[in-house]
């Protein structure tokens, strides 16, 4: 008999809890720990990717904020933030499409988010 390890878990609302299950159903018996140490592995890439985009902003490289956003967007997904996800694919359109005068709306709601998300994931990871 297998249990999904995610089950018991309340999934905050910066995450979708159908992603996280998936995910969960990797590790079916949760031995491996695999959601927990995917998260923590998130965690990791999240204070990096926020970081690189905030200091290549302040640098004027919009190549490398459009490159963290791409990377941000693609893990994000994939642990279920998914308004991270789709806001960091609207950063990379707006940065596409030269659309300056949506851009600093678009990272101060994309950190915003980044910062629910990983108050989430601090979450989960605790239980």
């Amino acid at each position: 008999m297998t249990t999904d390890p995610t089950a018991a878990m309340p999934v905050p609302e910066a995450l979708d809890a159908l992603t996280l299950s998936r995910l969960g159903q990797l590790d079916p018996t949760g031995q491996a720990r695999l959601v927990q140490r995917v998260l923590a592995a998130y965690l990791q890439s999240l204070a990096r990717l926020r970081q690189q985009i905030t200091e290549s902003m302040a640098h004027g490289d919009q190549t490398a904020v459009r490159l963290s956003a791409h990377t941000l967007k693609s893990s994000s997904a994939s642990i279920g933030a998914l308004q991270l996800s789709s806001l960091c694919s609207s950063v990379e359109q707006a940065i596409r499409e030269d659309q300056q005068e949506h851009l600093a709306d678009l990272l101060a709601r994309l950190q915003d988010e980044a910062e629910r998300v990983d108050e989430a994931v601090r979450l989960l990871i605790a239980n």
